[in-house]
């Protein structure tokens, strides 16, 4: 992150604290920047290029700037702007669905349009600076674990080894299905046009910026994140000609209408799809969802599960996936089973990263990367020989003292061998039995109990000599993990047993 990003971060998350005294959340915050950048930039590309801007009269960055702009009728007339553009379509609708007002002083609120968003130039800022500032407050929120917006923030070291083994080509559709705050849409689109890889030209160019990065997100407020973080990095309309490159909907419940080339996606952790339902004295209670689409292997209220065969539907034939599922994925029986049975027979499973613990903002989480390729049918299964990377024996990350970096993927992303996947070479063996990167054949793994995929080989040290264990802060973070993980399994359970 450039230095003048890193000094609109400090700027901007400073006021947070500010607003926190009057219970903003760390998300609430971060939406109400989104509206006020979304309108100032409007206001400054109108300025510069001369051309109508998109938000209607009545609605734009003038009317709340005016001097005359203070205390309740600056209430009043933020209140009506988000509003009225709520009801609009387009890159509006998306950026201020069922937006409101959650800064109730209005002192603040003047505060936060004319000293910290109004004083800057954004428009004059290059995408970078703007994208990373965005980003670098994405990132902050995401560590309010409390809120659980970890869920929709995938470490980005991962996210650019992923996207560096899939290779997305020119005039390929990338999609994200789990889109949280665009994290994935924005490597891939940042590896696409990035000039020492790719010479693109003008329609290319055109693709690329409108039609190539497809997200769908569920929930509204991380919906509009994502919006303005791909728009604030030059992704995406900024009007209503075009439509957005992100969808607010789930998208589990229908059969996909449009099919990609790519898919890249980190889906929601919880093991179960449920919804929170209000009875007629009032009383909540959650019920699980379950998706019965003809286009699915198995029925199953598994989230994770559901997801697996929706990806593999999205893609197109030859279509290539990487996914991060959870461990029970792997192992579980019953629907599992069936689905990674089917998962090996009609596509290419060729790949497997198993992460360490400790680098998602999300606690409780052990997780893994499953690479394969949709293929036609065939009578023969596809899956000819998985290839193992284990990244989580032995290894210790913290997301404060010792976080992952991008080069601590670097020997996977060289085994893995982008672009020459049949020359591969293990590095475990029967004389280095330490070696994190081998191949099971097909027939292994079908034999296996379940036809489980929860491989691993390399001698546990902590578990054999006391002297190997992590620090104690390390061990301890690790330790609160798997309590988590353990409540909420726990919690499931309950939900199941009350419903």
């Amino acid at each position: 992150m450039t230095e003048h990003a890193q000094r609109l971060v400090q700027k901007l998350w400073s006021y947070c604290h500010v607003l926190r005294d009057d219970g903003l959340s760390y998300l609430e915050y971060l939406e109400q920047l989104t509206y006020l950048l979304f309108l100032k930039m409007a206001d400054e590309r109108a300025k510069l290029t001369g051309e109508e801007q998109p938000v209607p009269a009545g609605c734009r960055w003038s009317d709340l700037a005016a001097p005359e702009m203070e205390g309740e009728a600056l209430e009043a007339k933020y209140r009506e702007v988000l509003r009225e553009l709520g009801q609009e379509g387009g890159m509006l609708g998306l950026v201020f669905r069922k937006a409101q007002n959650r800064i109730q002083d209005p002192a603040k609120l003047r505060r936060l349009i004319v000293e910290l968003i109004g004083k800057e130039e954004w428009m004059s800022l290059s995408a970078d600076v703007k994208g990373d500032a965005y980003e670098g407050l994405l990132e902050r929120n995401a560590q309010d674990t409390k809120s659980g917006a970890g869920q929709y923030f995938t470490p980005r070291p991962l996210i650019q080894a992923m996207v560096e083994c899939v290779q997305p080509k020119p005039g390929e559709i990338v999609a994200d299905p789990a889109a949280g705050t665009g994290g994935f849409l924005l490597a891939a689109y940042e590896y696409l046009s990035d000039p020492e890889r790719y010479s693109l030209d003008r329609e290319q160019k055109r693709h690329l910026k409108y039609e190539a990065l497809r997200g769908v997100e569920l929930v509204d407020s991380v919906s509009r994140l994502c919006a303005m973080n791909l728009l604030l990095h030059g992704i995406g309309p900024a009007d209503d000609e075009r439509r957005p490159p992100i969808v607010t909907d789930d998208a589990l419940r229908d059969e996909p209408s449009e099919h990609a080339d790519v898919v890249l996606t980190n889906p929601p952790f919880g093991k179960k799809s449920s919804v929170t339902v209000v009875g007629e004295e009032g009383e909540t209670s959650r019920q699980t969802v379950t998706y019965n689409r003809p286009d699915f292997w198995v029925t199953t209220s598994n989230k994770q599960l559901n997801f697996v065969q929706h990806v593999r539907n999205v893609l197109k034939i030859h279509g290539r996936a990487a996914v991060v599922v959870p461990d029970n994925v792997l192992f579980e029986g019953g629907a599992g089973e069936r689905v990674r049975r089917k998962l090996l027979a009609d596509c290419d499973i060729h790949t497997l990263l198993r992460l360490p613990t400790g680098i998602f903002y999300a606690q409780g989480v052990k997780a893994n990367v499953l690479f394969f390729d949709r293929k036609p049918a065939s009578e023969t299964p596809w899956t000819k020989v998985l290839w193992v990377y284990d990244l989580r024996t032995n290894q210790h990350f913290t997301l404060k003292t010792q976080r992952m970096r991008r080069a601590d993927l670097d020997d996977f992303v060289a085994c893995y061998r982008p672009g020459d996947r049949p020359s591969r070479e293990a590095t475990w063996s029967e004389d280095e039995l330490d070696g994190r990167w081998r191949p099971y054949e097909y027939e292994d793994l079908v034999r296996r109990d379940k036809a489980s995929l929860d491989l691993f080989w390399i001698r546990d040290e902590s578990l054999e000599d006391s002297a190997n264990l992590p620090e104690p802060d390390v061990l301890a973070e690790e330790i609160a993990e798997d309590l988590r993980a353990a409540l909420e399994q726990i919690e499931e359970v309950l939900e199941d047993l009350r419903s």
